[in-house]
C-alpha cells in the first residue's frame, strides 16, 4: 500500500516530533518528558560577566588621629591657636555630638592649673569647664585658700579645663582611644599656661597625665607629671557623693597653700 505522505511531510512531522522532545524512537524505559528535575541546573555564567571582588580595605591606623592632634597641637604658638586648633580637631566623635568645645576657664597667668575630666551638661551648654554643682563646689574649696578663677593676679589666680574638650554621652567615662587623641592638646595646653602646680582632679585626669588610675590612693601625695610638680585630689563631683571625703580634700587644698607659700616667688 502506497503513502500518502510524501518526503517533505514526512520531514516536517519528524522535525516537529525532535522539537516536541522525542528524539529517540525506542527506549528501554520510558521517560517522562515534563518532568522537573530536583535541583535546578546550575547556569554558567560569562566569564565576561562576572565582576571582581573588590579587595577589602584595611583598618584605619589608630595612631593617625594620635598624629594629627600632636601635629596641631605643637603647631599652636598661643592658647588662642590651642583653642582654634582644638575647635578644627575632627578626628574625635564626641566633637559630633556636643555643642560647645569647652577650652578653658580662670586666668591663664594662674600659678595653678587645674585639670578635670570631661565636661558635663551644664559645661556643654555654658562652654566653660566646672560650672555645675561640682564647679561651684569647686570654687568654694579654692576659695577657702584665696585661689579664684576670677583672680586678677597670678597669685590668687586659678586656670581650670578638662583632659577632653567635649562631653561624652550620657556623662559616660573617657575612652582610652579618646583620652590618647587629646593628650597632646593638654600637655601643649600646660607648656604655653606655664603653671607652678597642677592639680588632677579625680581618675581620667590621672591615667592620662600619670598612667596611673585609683585616686584614693593617689590623692594627697606630691608627684611630677610634664615637669611639674602635681597633685592628685578627689573630683568634686566625688565628693558631693561623699561628703565624708571633704575632711581629706581640705587636707589636700592646705598641702598646695603650703607648696605656694614655699616656692613663692621673691
Amino acid at each position: 500500500m502506497d503513502s500518502q505522505i510524501d518526503f517533505h511531510q514526512a520531514n516536517a512531522l519528524l522535525e516537529w516530533q525532535l522539537e516536541m522532545g522525542a528524539d529517540e524512537a525506542i527506549c528501554e524505559k520510558p521517560q517522562n518528558r515534563f518532568e522537573m528535575p530536583d535541583v535546578a541546573p546550575k547556569v554558567r555564567t560569562p566569564a565576561a560577566a562576572i565582576k571582581p571582588v573588590p579587595a577589602r580595605a584595611p583598618p584605619p591606623d589608630p595612631n593617625l588621629p594620635v598624629m594629627a592632634a600632636r601635629a596641631a597641637a605643637d603647631g599652636a604658638n598661643s592658647l588662642a591657636d590651642l583653642n582654634a586648633a582644638m575647635a578644627a580637631f575632627d578626628h574625635c566623635e564626641l566633637k559630633r555630638g556636643a555643642k560647645t568645645t569647652v577650652f578653658a576657664d580662670g586666668n591663664p597667668a594662674a600659678r595653678v592649673m587645674v585639670i578635670g575630666e570631661a565636661p558635663g551638661r551644664d559645661e556643654d551648654i555654658q562652654g566653660k569647664p566646672f560650672v555645675g554643682r561640682a564647679g561651684q563646689l569647686l570654687d568654694k574649696m579654692f576659695s577657702a585658700i584665696g585661689l579664684s578663677r576670677a583672680g586678677q593676679d597670678a597669685e590668687g589666680a586659678l586656670y581650670i579645663t578638662n583632659i577632653l574638650p567635649w562631653r561624652p554621652p550620657q556623662n559616660r567615662d573617657p575612652l582610652p582611644a579618646e583620652i590618647a587623641m587629646m593628650l597632646p592638646f593638654v600637655k601643649r595646653h600646660v607648656a604655653l599656661a606655664q603653671p607652678d602646680i597642677l592639680v588632677l582632679m579625680g581618675n581620667i585626669s590621672c591615667q592620662a597625665l600619670l598612667g596611673k588610675k585609683g585616686i584614693t590612693r593617689l590623692r594627697g601625695n606630691w608627684t611630677d607629671a610634664v615637669d611639674l610638680p602635681v597633685l592628685p585630689m578627689f573630683h568634686p563631683a566625688f565628693l558631693l557623693r561623699n561628703p565624708i571625703a571633704k575632711r581629706d580634700a581640705w587636707h589636700d587644698l592646705l598641702m598646695i597653700k603650703a607648696r605656694l607659700d614655699k616656692d613663692r616667688p621673691e
